[in-house]
């Protein structure tokens, strides 16, 4: 089963949601929080298994205590009763006077008397049963020596007359014997070689495992490259597509913000027809101007003295446009700083890009080569058994060699002894006359035998000779067999050359793509060269447009309340395109700041929009105030066409006020349609620009994609050559799994050909025996010369016998010589093959070390640039270092592979705690993390609260001043209204430098994280107080939070209490309207010293969400270290296990071997101890029959002997038999 389907099926019995996961092709990728839920699961599995097995083993420990208790309950019953009798017995007299008596009884000595006589009475059984066991046996040997006896007698009788047969039969053996030790010296001579030949074999794997073992270090210095390359490949894709949304999101505002500028752009010609309409009647009011002309001088002085606090205001403003300036120059240098940052990342992305490339080309070379090592070691370590084996086997056969020559030996001493023993018989022969015709009468009962015997020799030789001719077309048939194999495996081996001259082909194929493709990057590449251009060039445009926003926010802080916001509109549009452009540009951020700006902005955009929605309600305030003046002034008119000259004065009083009043409306309205124009025509400016940014994002996302499929299609014919590799690679197996049956089959023909010339070697013995008894018997029967003519016919059957094993021999040997021929070239090929192997692998290694080497270069140059990632690195190249001494410890000493597994399992248990540790630690931080977001979010909502009542408390206090300034020009307290404008504009003017100075330390701010980001690894440590400290502080925004709320609702009910007053103040406001509006202004004060020590602690609060964050990725970066980790060890560990596992399979081949070696070897030793017990009896019988002999041949002195019949050999020691099995051959 697929390990994708394992992990598919495991994920869905878990009941997991299919949104919580995703699977790769090597990894499951988990969301937030869900690798610690699974891990509650196996922890809870986990408890219910050891609470099951701890039951049990209580269990078990309860009731082997609980019988071990019962049992001791029993012995302490039977002591307590021995003691109760014992004290009871110790004082009665006759106890007393018992154990004086009892030394003197022998009445208590009996039982050991008896089981002395007992133990003798077993010992004399034991030895009449072997004595009987004994008799037997002998008897048996006696009965079994007696038919021997005369099975001997019998063929002795028989085989007196075959002696000239047997001499010339035992001469061609001879002869055969050493054309045999001459064969035998070849094959010596051929093992020789084949030993040197082995030896040169060693000396080359030691050379082929040394270079394997480089091999394998710089396999493995590649995987972790590659593996690192692909996690930020990964990041990259994850942030593409982070930034794609990003802009589509930026797309939706900009389309809204379109809309939102057509409805300003009606809102103004609809103010400019309002305007239009004012102006109609001011020209009437011109007309009534001449009679209004004294009330204009009233009020000069008072508009000197309003131009004098112009001024002063115009002085404070130029004070703060300056700092602003120099705030506008730090954030621009900030953000040249961020994008020169943005192009060295760029340019990292493109090495790193570059990089993955070649490390996926690398890998495919680095695939290849390891597979093919595989195959050379295991073929190396195939042969290594088969030269053990061949050593073996030759021990062996040189062992039972000298074996057999000292029982040879040992034969013919005997023999030496046999003949000097002759001439004692002969003298017994003499004392024996009387038993003359006693012997003869054995003589003939003999000859009747002799017949039968000779019948069943026949018929036994008739089956050797069938038995032969079987194996003769048994062995015919392996030789067609072996010639079809050998047929074969040279098609396979040419199948195979056509192969490796496909893969030369398809290899230069690939070379030739990889340039193509080579050529592509280049022009990608420079493709990005020219949007970098491009990206500098609005880099420019950008600085250009800051300029001409300083210019503008110059012009637009002249205005009210209502041009300043649109101001921080235009401002906020400005940094958003900024960003959007950075975010567009920006490829190597990691997600989580990401995820930052983008929940900033997002909070930014609320932002944007409530002030966009103030800002119309202010302006809708202004219509209204246009549209209240203008009814006021056709009231105005109204009363002065009704009441005419009557009130001349008092009209002409109004005029004068009327008069300023619309000089004043005039001045705003006329700055107001300047402004007005100016935002429209920067607001199409900016549309413009976005229009031609958008045009280069899709432009650049236009390429991003041509790119992408290139490389899908790059991706692809990979793909299609990796599967061509692994067919031919699948094929190179079997071509070399059929080459090792070829080697294991010529492997038992050369045991059987070996057990073939031991039987032979057997056999040539016996026949030298028989020839030594033919010598002796010929000196024996020269006198029986009678049977000539039967003898001479014998003879030549056995001639033609022999004839015909020798032709079968020969036939034998032709097939074994083939059969070694064969072996031979079969040996010479695969040599070839082998060649042909090596300087392929030679070129591999060649072309393997040429991208290695480019390879360095490339590092080379990328190391001024990943020198931050270095301290990582470092860690996991010293765990690699210590790994690789661990393997090559391993490998040296395979005796304690079971001593390192288990501590490396140790070890993955240490790592598995440790990760749990980590992991439940990171699930802590995201809970705490989340939890201040939300308290975060919690404050902000609140922050947003007061503010939008700040904001309406503003709109009230504003509409108090209107009504206030009504009053006092009503009342002519146009000098209080001046001072309490004055003291506005302070107020005003201080909340600003407030402002600034929160600006500034914003940037001091920023500058501090900047310099927190250098020293993220030191303060590490310090997070988890951090995150205690922040939720001290949470908690007291918490608190804080709900004193706002309190104060909101208060504020609630003072601004009813103050709407009631107001009221009262239009209707009263002689009376009490100044004191109130003091106590508004106050009331708002505090509102904003409140509202400013909010914001400190928001951004407090923030500094510490960002410090978690921090801390809370550096978590997981070391968690994902810890894990690869542990999966590097689990490989090591499943590669030893695979090592032990091999090892075991060559062990029991090797037993297998032994046992059928020993199989062998005891079969031989049984036939050696047969042959050497038939020597034995047929030594006895040859003594008795020539004492018999020439006892008979001394009484036939004068009188001639009858004619006997010709003795006949035992079936089982002549003819000669070759013992082969066709299962053996």
């Amino acid at each position: 089963m697929a390990p994708e389907k394992a992990s598919q099926v495991i994920l869905e019995t878990i009941n997991l949601d299919a949104e919580q996961y995703r699977l790769g092709k090597t990894k499951v990728f988990f969301r937030a929080g869900v690798l610690g839920q699974m891990e509650e699961l196996r922890d809870e599995r986990l408890g219910k298994i050891v609470t099951w097995m701890q039951s049990w083993v209580r269990g078990y420990l309860s009731r082997k205590e609980f019988k071990r208790l019962q049992e001791q309950r029993l012995a302490l019953q039977v002591c307590q009763r021995n003691l109760r009798k014992y004290l009871k017995l110790r004082t009665w007299p006759w106890y007393k006077l018992w154990q004086k008596v009892k030394p003197l009884l022998n009445v208590t000595r009996i039982e050991d008397e008896i089981a002395k006589l007992e133990e003798k009475a077993a010992k004399a059984q034991e030895a009449y049963e072997r004595e009987a066991k004994a008799k037997k046996e002998l008897e048996g040997l006696y009965s079994k020596l007696l038919a021997e006896k005369t099975e001997l007698l019998s063929s002795l009788e028989g085989e007196k007359g075959s002696l000239s047969e047997v001499q010339e039969r035992a001469n061609k053996l001879q002869a055969q014997k050493s054309d045999l030790e001459s064969q035998l010296s070849e094959t010596q001579d051929r093992l020789s070689q084949e030993e040197d030949a082995r030896n040169q074999l060693m000396q080359q794997k030691k050379k082929l495992e040394q270079e394997i073992s480089g091999y394998k270090k710089d396999i493995e210095d590649l995987e972790l490259n590659l593996q690192k390359s692909e996690q930020d490949k990964a990041t990259k894709d994850h942030q593409i597509r982070n930034l794609n949304d990003e802009i589509a999101h930026q797309d939706e505002l900009i389309n809204k913000l379109n809309k939102e500028k057509k409805l300003s752009g009606e809102n103004s010609q609809r103010v400019s027809e309002e305007l239009q309409a004012a102006e109609d009647k001011v020209n009437h009011l011109n007309k009534v101007k001449a009679k209004l002309e004294q009330t204009l001088d009233e009020l000069e002085d008072s508009l000197e003295r309003e131009k004098k606090l112009r001024g002063d205001v115009e002085k404070s403003k130029r004070k703060v446009e300056g700092d602003l300036k120099l705030t506008q120059e730090a954030v621009a240098d900030l953000e040249r700083n961020k994008k020169e940052l943005e192009q060295t990342i760029q340019r990292k992305d493109k090495e790193i890009s570059s990089l993955t490339a070649k490390l996926e080309d690398e890998q495919s070379v680095v695939g290849k080569l390891q597979k093919q090592i595989k195959e050379l070691q295991a073929r190396i370590e195939e042969l290594e058994e088969e030269v053990e084996a061949e050593r073996q086997a030759r021990a062996k056969a040189e062992k039972q060699r000298a074996d057999l020559a000292r029982e040879l030996e040992e034969l013919g001493e005997r023999l030496e002894e046999a003949g000097g023993a002759t001439s004692a018989q002969i003298e017994l022969n003499k004392k024996r006359e009387a038993e003359l015709a006693k012997l003869r009468r054995d003589l003939e009962e003999s000859n009747i035998q002799h017949e039968s015997t000779l019948a069943n020799l026949r018929k036994k030789h008739n089956d050797a000779v069938s038995e032969m001719g079987e194996q003769i077309d048994q062995l015919n048939k392996l030789k067609a067999k072996a010639e079809k194999e050998k047929a074969a495996y040279f098609g396979e081996l040419n199948d195979l050359r056509a192969s490796v001259d496909h893969l030369a082909n398809e290899k230069a194929a690939v070379e030739k793509v990889s340039k193509q493709l080579q050529q592509q990057l280049n022009d990608v590449q420079g493709k990005l060269d020219e949007t970098n251009r491009t990206l500098n060039d609005f880099d420019a445009a950008k600085k250009k447009l800051s300029i001409e926003n300083s210019d503008l926010l110059r012009q637009l802080e002249e205005a009210e309340s209502q041009v300043s916001q649109l101001s921080k509109i235009k401002v906020s549009l400005t940094t958003q395109l900024e960003d959007t452009k950075r975010l567009a540009d920006e490829e190597g951020r990691e997600r989580a700041t990401l995820l930052g700006k983008f929940r900033n902005l997002e909070h930014d955009l609320d932002n944007i929009r409530e002030q966009v929605e103030e800002e119309a309600e202010a302006k809708a305030d202004i219509q209204r105030q246009l549209s209240k003046a203008n009814a006021e002034a056709q009231l105005w008119r109204q009363k002065y066409e009704s009441e005419g000259v009557a009130k001349s004065e008092e009209l002409e009083e109004a005029k004068r006020k009327l008069q300023a009043r619309l000089a004043e409306a005039e001045e705003t309205i006329e700055s107001l349609n300047q402004k007005v124009v100016a935002l429209e025509k920067t607001k199409q400016r900016l549309a413009t620009e976005v229009e031609d940014l958008q045009i280069e994002v899709d432009r650049a996302n236009a390429i991003a994609n041509a790119a992408e499929k290139k490389q899908k299609a790059f991706d692809k014919i990979i793909g299609e050559w990796k599967l061509k590799v692994d067919d031919l690679a699948a094929e190179l197996d079997a071509s070399q799994k059929e080459c090792r049956n070829y080697s294991t089959e010529l492997f038992r023909l050369k045991g059987a050909y070996e057990e073939g010339q031991e039987q032979l070697e057997a056999v040539r013995r016996e026949n030298k025996n028989l020839a030594d008894e033919v010598k002796d018997l010929l000196d024996q029967i020269g006198e029986g010369g009678r049977n000539i003519h039967e003898i001479e016919k014998a003879r030549k059957r056995l001639e033609a016998e022999k004839d015909e094993l020798q032709a079968a021999l020969e036939e034998a040997e032709a097939a074994l010589e083939q059969e070694e021929n064969k072996v031979l070239r079969s040996q010479l090929e695969l040599s070839q093959v082998r060649q042909e192997i090596d300087r392929r692998i030679q070129e591999k290694e060649e072309e393997f070390e040429n991208t290695r080497k480019n390879h360095q270069r490339a590092l080379d140059s990328m190391q001024a640039s990943l020198e931050a990632e270095a301290k990582g690195k470092a860690e996991a190249l010293r765990m690699k270092k210590k790994l690789e001494a661990d393997i090559n410890e391993l490998e040296i000493a395979l005796d304690h592979a079971n001593k390192a597994n288990a501590e490396a399992q140790k070890t993955i248990k240490r790592y598995q705690q440790q990760l749990k540790d980590t992991q439940t630690a990171l699930e802590e931080e995201q809970r705490a993390r989340d939890e201040a977001r939300e308290q975060l979010g919690i404050s902000e909502r609140r922050a947003n609260a007061l503010q939008n009542e700040l904001e309406e408390s503003r709109t009230l206090l504003e509409q108090a001043d209107r009504a206030r300034r009504q009053a006092e020009q009503e009342l002519g307290d146009a000098h209080e209204q001046l001072n309490d404008l004055s003291a506005q504009n302070s107020s005003l003017s201080a909340a600003k430098r407030k402002l600034e100075t929160e600006l500034q330390t914003l940037h001091s701010d920023l500058d501090e994280l900047l310099n927190e980001a250098k020293n993220s690894e030191e303060k590490a440590k310090k997070a988890m107080v951090d995150a205690a400290r922040l939720a001290d502080e949470l908690r007291a925004e918490q608190d804080h939070a709900q004193t706002q709320e309190k104060l909101r609702k208060a504020l609630e009910t003072q601004i009813k209490d103050l709407q009631v007053r107001l009221d009262e103040a239009e209707a009263n406001a002689l009376k009490g309207g100044k004191k109130l509006i003091q106590k508004l202004e106050q009331r708002v004060r505090e509102l904003e010293n409140e509202l400013d020590g909010e914001q400190r602690r928001h951004a407090d609060a923030q500094k510490n969400l960002r410090k978690s964050e921090r801390r809370i990725k550096e978590l997981s970066f070391q968690a994902e270290e810890d894990r690869k980790n542990h999966e590097r060890m689990q490989d090591l560990v499943d590669k030893l296990q695979q090592k032990i596992k091999t090892y075991k399979r060559q062990i029991e081949e090797a037993e297998e071997i032994a046992a059928l070696n020993l199989a062998k070897f005891r079969k031989a030793q049984q036939e050696l101890e047969e042959a050497e017990e038939r020597a034995d009896l047929a030594e006895q019988a040859i003594a008795k029959f020539r004492a018999k002999g020439r006892g008979g041949s001394v009484a036939r002195g004068g009188s001639p002997a009858p004619p006997r019949q010709r003795p006949q050999m035992d079936g089982l020691t002549f003819p000669p038999r070759f013992d082969l099995a066709p299962d053996e051959i």
